[in-house]
């Protein structure tokens, strides 16, 4: 069996690979990239990162964000989000974004994987998971880059303050709220006492 053949066995289709994954395999490894991207049994999706296509009825798939964005950083220490969810919070937010954002502690910057782009913003702090209350202090940490009526917002995002966990709103604001957020909430929780 040849060195391309044994590559190619141990492809599994869904994954996502660095290029330095597959050294172990290959000896020719930029030459056996080629062959194999060539032959359709990988996907370059930026620099040294690659992806076994997976089929289904429909045709190709693309990789499973998580893995993609996990390979690309080489680590699981990172939050998707996009200002998409700020509508979730219910306070009339109503513009549709097309982009991802990647909070992490290694990149910075517009980035293009495979057919998809994302933000991604270092920070030395975000949480593990969303929450209402991380997204409302998220909406407020990016108020102004949004295509909404700021005071529009800030009105209806006043009324829904009440309503969410306020201990978890406190930390949430504590730990990752810009200066600017800090002073409006500050603001708006005086309002409401």
């Amino acid at each position: 069996m040849s060195k391309l053949d044994e590559l190619k066995k141990r492809l599994r289709p869904g994954k996502v690979y660095r290029r330095e994954d597959l050294l172990v395999w290959s000896k020719s490894v930029d030459r056996h990239l080629q062959v194999l991207v060539n032959d359709g049994k990988l996907e370059k999706l930026s620099q040294g990162l690659y992806y076994s296509p997976k089929e289904s009825a429909f045709g190709k798939t693309p990789p499973e964000e998580q893995e993609l964005i996990e390979r690309f950083l080489k680590t699981d220490r990172f939050l998707v989000t996009s200002p998409n969810l700020y509508n979730s919070l219910g306070i009339g937010t109503t513009q549709l974004y097309n982009n991802r954002v990647v909070y992490n502690n290694k990149r910075h910057g517009l980035v293009k994987l495979g057919n998809r782009e994302y933000q991604f913003h270092f920070k030395l702090d975000f949480p593990n998971t969303l929450s209402k209350e991380f997204l409302m202090v998220d909406l407020f940490n990016n108020l102004e880059s949004l295509a909404e009526d700021s005071m529009l917002v800030l009105a209806k995002a006043a009324k829904k303050i009440p309503t969410l966990d306020q201990r978890k709103l406190g930390q949430a604001v504590k730990r990752y709220g810009h200066i600017a957020t800090k002073k409006i909430f500050a603001s708006l929780l005086h309002q409401s006492n």
